[in-house]
């Protein structure tokens, strides 16, 4: 475990904070102001309670069954059940990042004081947290709306010593059990806090911001290919001028026409050969790549906006208010991130299409302008990398249909209380698949344009210093250039992660200073 240290206060988080929990294991430390809040809430809380009136969440079933009012004495076993109840999961287990993302920012929402629980509760989530236990939670199960109900359910079972987890060392045990082997008392819930334990946006949120993160890497890391294929193709880098951009002032656009002129600065390939072949202008794949990543860019910028909002949200129903109302809401429906997310998979999908018609163009002996059939040694004898475009253009294939939103889409749950939902977990869920699916594609074209620039430099031609500063530091990752047929899943794997660790980017950036 990292022993960095992210604290946890009252007026939300970062991306940042929440990236060092979830992927670097960072510990988590509620800070005084927090416990203060935490304290305070739920006095109030403690004294609806001890009233006759029947409040939801506190005194009351839930959901459809929210006009039942329920006794002291059945209040414990209410929490309980909840959780209980709503524990149910089914399909494979999702990933520990995803988990850890959404517990953190669950007790990100009970730390702001809105929640009532008491303090013990949310310390019990840190000391999960920081004891590297990772509640099983199962792929299926939430509708984004009342939160991710049994996703953070089954987080909460694990609070209570029940259910299963996953302990640091990656086996799956009763819950009890690793509880007890690390020091931690099992909470046992009091009024509101199975609730506030479950509803929120917290998992849908978690990988927006993971795959914000992913997606900045992978955007320069298309801005980059982009340009080795260009070069490749002896294109012309007159389009990338920035007075052309200036005109159509879309920042996106601006940015990814100035990191693919900086790639290609130096370059003895770009923009001199053009009289050689009756080319007037390069094709759409080529030329517009800056207006297609840029309006990719422009995409996750409202995402990172839409995410920086609701983490400084305290997603919860019902709400303690600063006034000492405690007042039902909407705030737990998901459908600011559902459609980010939708968008996102969106401007994914394009970007994953426009990469593969870059590589398909390389491939081609009529539309590559000089380059031996499928990058091939020895064409006829050797196919190159005939296949590896096949299984870019199935990994796009796929990308389109992940596209297809998901949150156009609502089944009415609930007795039909929950009417509307928002699908948002399963927007997230398909946008973690199609960010994968990205770095792939990304990875067959920088094997491809990488190649394709090498056999330019065997006939005399001159690359750019960033270009031949990623061929060498692909060679060292493993990566083989041109040459005879041979086993190619490992070459297009370790391409893949090289683009997906960042190392393509480092490589360029060594030579041309930071990329935006």
């Amino acid at each position: 475990m990292n022993m960095h240290t992210v604290v946890v206060g009252t007026s939300g988080t970062t991306a940042e904070d929440v990236i060092a929990v979830a992927r670097r294991g960072a510990r988590v430390e509620l800070s005084a102001a927090a416990v203060e809040a935490l304290a305070a809430a739920r006095e109030v809380v403690d004294a609806l309670a001890a009233k006759p009136e029947p409040v939801y969440g506190v005194s009351t079933g839930f959901g459809a069954l929210a006009s039942r009012h329920i006794g002291p004495d059945l209040r414990a076993q209410l929490q309980r059940n909840i959780v209980r109840s709503h524990a149910a999961g089914m399909g494979p287990h999702v990933e520990r990042e995803v988990v850890r993302a959404l517990m953190f920012l669950r007790l990100k929402t009970l730390a702001s004081g809105h929640t009532g629980v008491r303090p013990e509760v949310a310390q019990t989530m840190a000391d999960v947290l920081n004891a590297g236990i990772t509640p099983v939670v199962h792929e299926y199960g939430s509708l984004g709306c009342s939160g991710d109900l049994a996703p953070l359910s089954h987080c909460a079972l694990t609070l209570m010593g029940e259910g299963e987890a996953e302990g640091p060392d990656g086996t799956v045990r009763p819950a009890g059990e690793l509880l007890a082997a690390h020091g931690i008392t099992p909470v046992e819930l009091r009024e509101k806090e199975g609730l506030a334990l479950l509803n929120g946006t917290d998992g849908m949120l978690g990988m927006l911001v993971m795959a914000l993160a992913d997606l900045r890497n992978l955007y320069t890391s298309a801005d980059i290919t982009a340009a080795l294929s260009l070069e490749a193709l002896l294109g012309t880098d007159k389009v990338l001028a920035p007075e052309l951009h200036a005109i159509r002032p879309h920042p996106g656009q601006g940015v990814s026409a100035a990191n693919m002129l900086r790639v290609l600065a130096g370059s003895g390939l770009t923009g001199h050969h053009q009289d050689d072949a009756p080319r007037v202008q390069d094709a759409y794949s080529v030329r517009c790549a800056p207006q297609v990543n840029g309006a990719g860019r422009d995409t996750l910028a409202h995402g990172e906006l839409v995410a920086g909002r609701e983490l400084a949200s305290a997603v919860d129903n019902p709400v303690v208010l600063p006034d000492g109302r405690v007042e039902s809401n909407g705030n737990f429906h998901g459908a600011p991130v559902a459609y980010v997310l939708d968008f996102l998979a969106i401007a994914a999908a394009d970007l994953g299409s426009i990469t593969e018609r870059r590589t398909d163009r390389l491939l081609d002996k009529n539309r590559s302008h000089g380059l031996p059939p499928f990058l091939a040694g020895d064409a006829g004898v050797d196919s190159g990398l005939m296949i590896a475009q096949y299984t870019q253009a199935a990994l796009v294939s796929e990308m389109k249909r992940l596209a297809v939103p998901a949150s156009v889409d609502s089944i009415p749950s609930s007795a039909m209380q929950e009417d509307h939902v928002s699908m948002g977990w399963s927007a997230a869920r398909k946008l973690r698949t199609a960010v994968t699916n990205l770095a792939r594609i990304v990875a067959v074209e920088l094997y491809a344009a990488t190649r394709g620039v090498e056999l330019r430099a065997a006939e005399g031609l001159t690359p750019g210093p960033a270009s031949l500063a990623v061929i060498g530091a692909l060679r060292d990752a493993g990566v083989q250039g041109p040459g005879p047929d041979r086993f190619l899943a490992p070459d297009l794997a370790a391409a893949d992660t090289f683009v997906r660790e960042g190392r393509l980017v480092a490589a360029v950036e060594a030579v041309t200073g930071p990329l935006d």
